[in-house]
């Protein structure tokens, strides 16, 4: 555990948000803590990516509050939202790279566009230290094209710690790659937290990739959180028919 559990910088009380009759969150509290690895878990279409979009501003929730690094989102300006946006790094499902640019381009894209004034010194230098922490120093000159997936994804992680956000959102960071891969990604995570000393929250269904990321998991079933603790909290003899499926849903080794 890193966190010691006193300042919280991302506080989520009483959020609800429909799509017409589909009624997604219904009402979830959720608490993220400094330096800690939350992770959400939850079933496809449980509402997991919609919970990160309300926290980003991409969607307005109908009801209820969020406060991030203890501003109330929705009483900030289109302005004071991007400026917030910035302490928030996203890593998307698929690594959102730009195909036609490098992997140097893609990484000084949003350092140039949100830092003036830089020297071309200091861009590489950045560049190429956050190409070594994530052990990709090799590709700074390659293609997205070139790269195999978990490649990408350590160099779309990499381009979302170039502004150094205070909180990392993962979105399914495990999806779609083969076990070892996973197992790259997963150290990734905790690596990060480790040297950037963030705060994160990693959406998964993936319960391997929970267990060796998560100091808590919180379980999002039918719009809202089930079961909020420590691994062994939420599934050793979870009695919940509705946790024990989502375990059985699962295969853990």
């Amino acid at each position: 555990m890193h966190s010691d559990y006193t300042e919280k910088v991302v506080e989520i009380r009483g959020l609800k948000k429909s799509f017409e009759d589909n009624h997604v969150l219904k009402g979830v509290d959720l608490d993220l803590f400094k330096s800690e690895n939350l992770v959400v878990l939850g079933k496809s279409g449980s509402g997991k990516s919609v919970l990160i979009k309300l926290m980003v501003g991409l969607l307005r929730q109908d009801e209820g509050n969020i406060r991030i690094l203890g501003k109330d989102t929705a009483n900030l300006s289109l302005k004071e939202l991007n400026k917030l946006r910035l302490k928030i790094g996203f890593a998307f499902q698929a690594s959102a790279l730009y195909d036609s640019m490098t992997v140097r381009e893609n990484l000084e894209f949003p350092l140039t566009r949100n830092i003036k004034g830089l020297t071309r010194k200091e861009i590489n230098l950045k560049v190429e230290g956050l190409l070594d922490s994530v052990g990709l120093p090799n590709t700074i000159n390659q293609m997205p094209a070139e790269l195999s997936g978990g490649q990408k994804k350590r160099i779309g992680v990499a381009r979302t710690l170039i502004l150094e956000p205070e909180i990392m959102l993962y979105d399914e960071p495990t999806a779609g790659l083969d076990p070892t891969t996973c197992i790259d990604i997963n150290n990734l995570i905790n690596q990060v937290r480790e040297e950037y000393n963030t705060s994160s929250i990693v959406i998964t269904h993936d319960l391997t990739c929970a267990k060796v990321t998560g100091d808590r998991m919180a379980v999002l079933i039918d719009g809202q959180f089930e079961a909020v603790g420590t691994f062994d909290e939420v599934f050793t003899n979870a009695s919940d028919p509705k946790i024990k499926s989502f375990y059985d849903y699962n295969f853990i080794k």
